[in-house]
């Protein structure tokens, strides 16, 4: 099993949930007062069998009008058209965004020949656009994508699990691959940087924040105990790493 970091940079969000490109060498976080600024670290793995996506980041393209998605995926050594699974923890526009891209004016979705698994109710949540978090127009657009509709938790082929968890959206899950004597742990906005894990934290910006923060300390203990590597969607450090901790309760992460 291979493993990739496809990241997207920095950006500052607002309170109109709009995501502004933020390099920290040349700007200032004085000038977007009120702003959160996160990091968008999509993942793609390569087994024997599949090359799979783990979240599709902003959508965003570079200056040659290419989606980044596709060019990081491209930079990794691999061909976007043959991705074969993308896995999405929850459809929320910083991980969803890159599901689709704009050619010629239209949305059409990224990943045409790959099986797309979604949670029934988040994407039902997505389509019914009642959330600025969710954009409707891409999942109007992706329904001519291949898509397998999962419901609470269960085993997708062997060596893949989708849990329902639940605690930074309601329909959130996480994926936990087993393949190839590899085990890696992709917590989607339930364990997005190493310092959440680290240090016990309550966000406000997850739906159940206590039930979050309980869900990466059981994270944390299983990556611990059983050598899950750990996929950091958010990450401004390092995207994929291991967990020690001699306790359970108090976690060391390291790159991998």
């Amino acid at each position: 099993m291979e493993i990739f970091a496809l990241g997207e940079g920095s950006y500052s969000v607002d309170a109109t949930k709009k995501f502004i490109p933020f390099n920290p060498e040349l700007d200032s976080a004085k000038d977007r007062p009120g702003s959160l600024f996160i990091h968008v670290n999509p993942f793609l793995i390569k087994t024997d069998h599949d090359l799979i996506v783990l979240d599709t980041g902003l959508g965003f393209k570079d200056t040659r009008d290419e989606l980044l998605l596709h060019q990081n995926i491209r930079n990794a050594g691999f061909d976007p058209d043959d991705v074969t699974l993308v896995l999405m923890s929850h459809l929320h526009y910083d991980h969803s965004g890159g599901l689709v891209v704009e050619r010629n004016g239209k949305l059409e979705p990224s990943f045409p020949q790959a099986r797309h698994v979604i949670q029934k109710q988040e994407w039902e949540t997505g389509l019914a656009g009642k959330s600025s978090s969710y954009h409707k127009e891409i999942f109007e657009a992706s329904q001519g994508a291949t898509i397998t509709f999962v419901e609470g938790s269960g085993e997708l082929i062997p060596g893949i699990r989708y849990e329902l968890s639940g605690g930074h959206c309601p329909f959130h899950q996480v994926f936990w691959i087993d393949i190839e004597g590899t085990k890696v742990l992709f917590g989607g906005d339930e364990l997005p940087e190493p310092e959440q894990l680290i240090r016990k934290f309550i966000a406000k910006y997850d739906m159940d924040g206590r039930k979050a923060m309980q869900l990466r300390q059981e994270y944390g203990k299983l990556a611990a105990e059983e050598g899950w590597t750990c996929l950091f969607y958010h990450s401004k450090s390092f995207a994929i790493g291991n967990v020690s901790s001699e306790d359970g309760e108090h976690f060391t992460v390291t790159p991998a």
